[in-house]
Formats: C-alpha cells, structure tokens, sequence
C-alpha cells in the first residue's frame, strides 16, 4: 500500500467521500465482491444461511437467526451466526450465499464506521439503510450468477426514538416493513407465526421469546431452518437493539426461553391416552 518512499498512496490522504465502498472502488475495485470477475463454468455449490426474523417492540427491534447453513440437500454447518452488529444502534441479519453475505456485513460495518470517522457523527437510520441499498446492487452481477445476498436491516431510529426493519431484494430495492418481517426459506413460515404471536408494544422479554417462536415454527416446516437444538444446547442468534444500543441475548436466557417455550408445547400437545405424537417426538 506504501509508495516507494514509504508514504501512504495520495487516495489515502487527499480529501474524499464519507462512503468507504466509494473510496475502495477507486482505489482497489478488485477489493470488492463485486470488482471481482468469475472465471467461466458454473457456480459450484456453497454453503447458504436461511431464516431471519426481525420485529418491533416497545422501545426498539428484536433480531433473531437459526444457526443452520445447508448446501442443497447437506446441513453444511450446525452453528452459523447470521445476525450481527452493524453499528451501536442496528443490526443486519444474512440470507443468501454465506460467504458473501459474511463479506457484505464486514463491508458495511466498515462503511458505516468510515461514516463516523470522517464526518464526527453517526448517519441516520434511513441513511444506513440507503448505503446497504447501494451496497447490494453493486452485487447484482454476481446474484445473476446465483451467489444472491438478502439481508434484512433493523435499528433504533435516535430521531424517531422507534425500532424501524428494511427488507431489500437482489436488485437492491429497499422497502420498510411495519411491525414484523422474514427472510430466508423458511420465512413464509416463519411470517405467519409472527402475524399470530406479535402484538403493539410487546416488551423485550416477550419479543424474544416471540422471535424464538417464530424460528421454531420455521424450523417445523421448513428443512433448512434449524429449530433451538436442546441435545447440543444450541440457540439462535438474538439481540436487541433500542435507546441503549446493539445487546445480544445470553445464552443463558435464550436457554430458559427455548425451555419455556418446550415446556408450554408439551403441554398443548399431551393427549389423554390415545397415542398422540408429542412436541418432543415422544408418545403420549
């Protein structure tokens, strides 16, 4: 990166964008997803994350991801982290190709973090959702190709004092969505548990445990969602994130939530004796 003097290049110095996808498209565009040209033959099989679901509670958003990523037919990995931190007040959740989707994250959490260094302030909610807009049409060439990237999008709005959620599509169209959304396979699923469950100003605690529901109701249906796996203590990727910031659910609490959670569905299921299947795949 250095010049033979060993300074720093001109670009790093002279005066630019506050954006630092713009700064790296000129400066190294093969840096870039999608600055880089595949070679010819087909797209070969990777690992893709599946389910996300994102809703509205009194004084911010919950996020929720499975932790499954299968390959075709394969779960290709068991413990996958699909929601992340985009800065102090959102989070981003993947669906799509995974790696991709993991290097679309990185990206924006840099771009939102040069955002703030060079303008001594934070971008406003609906800017952030604009510039991951931006972020994932430049990735349209590569979708066509079947490495697609569909993120969800979540904040605290500082000015709204609201939890706001943005949806995209591959083209890069940005859409808000009011109260609830999903995406991934198993979000058709997964939208209709939270049209029953979600209700207006849900506190945090009954907004997690309505996101681990609506993933577990994924899971039940959809074959690439993996539901909370109690033999392996694995749950899924929460977080809050309100007037206080990005915070993600303990393991610990998610624990006592999946065990509520069994706990009433096992219940609802007991039959008086004729053999009905239970939630835990016992007999009654």
């Amino acid at each position: 990166m250095s010049t033979p003097h060993g300074r720093l290049p001109h670009a790093f110095t002279a005066p630019g964008s506050s954006s630092f996808v713009e700064f790296l498209a000129g400066f190294a565009p093969d840096l870039l997803p999608a600055g880089r040209a595949l070679p010819a033959g087909t797209v070969p099989g990777t690992p893709h994350a599946t389910t996300i679901v994102a809703l509205t509670c009194a004084g911010g958003v919950v996020m929720a991801g499975d932790r499954r990523a299968t390959m075709g037919p394969t779960i290709a990995h068991r413990e996958i982290e699909k929601v992340f931190a985009a800065d102090e007040f959102s989070a981003v959740g993947i669906a799509g190709s995974a790696g991709l989707a993991l290097e679309l994250v990185r990206l924006f959490q840099l771009e939102l973090e040069h955002y703030e260094k060079i303008e001594g302030a934070l971008l406003s909610l609906d800017g952030k959702a604009n510039r991951l807009a931006t972020m994932i049409r430049s990735n349209l060439g590569l979708a066509m190709q079947g490495l697609a990237v569909v993120p969800v999008f979540a904040g605290y709005d500082l000015d709204r004092q609201a939890g706001r959620i943005f949806s995209y599509d591959v083209t890069g169209g940005r859409y808000e969505e009011h109260d609830h959304h999903s995406v991934g396979s198993g979000s058709v699923f997964a939208r209709g548990s939270l049209k029953k469950l979600w209700q207006p100003d849900l506190d945090t605690d009954a907004a997690v445990r309505v996101a681990v529901e609506a993933l577990w109701d994924a899971a039940d249906d959809d074959s690439a969602t993996g539901g909370p796996d109690t033999v392996r203590r694995i749950w899924p990727v929460v977080a809050t994130v309100t007037a206080a910031g990005y915070l993600r659910v303990p393991e610990a609490t998610l624990a006592d939530v999946v065990e509520g959670v069994l706990t009433r569905r096992r219940a609802e299921h007991a039959h008086d004796g004729t053999g009905r299947r239970t939630e835990d795949g016992g007999l009654r």
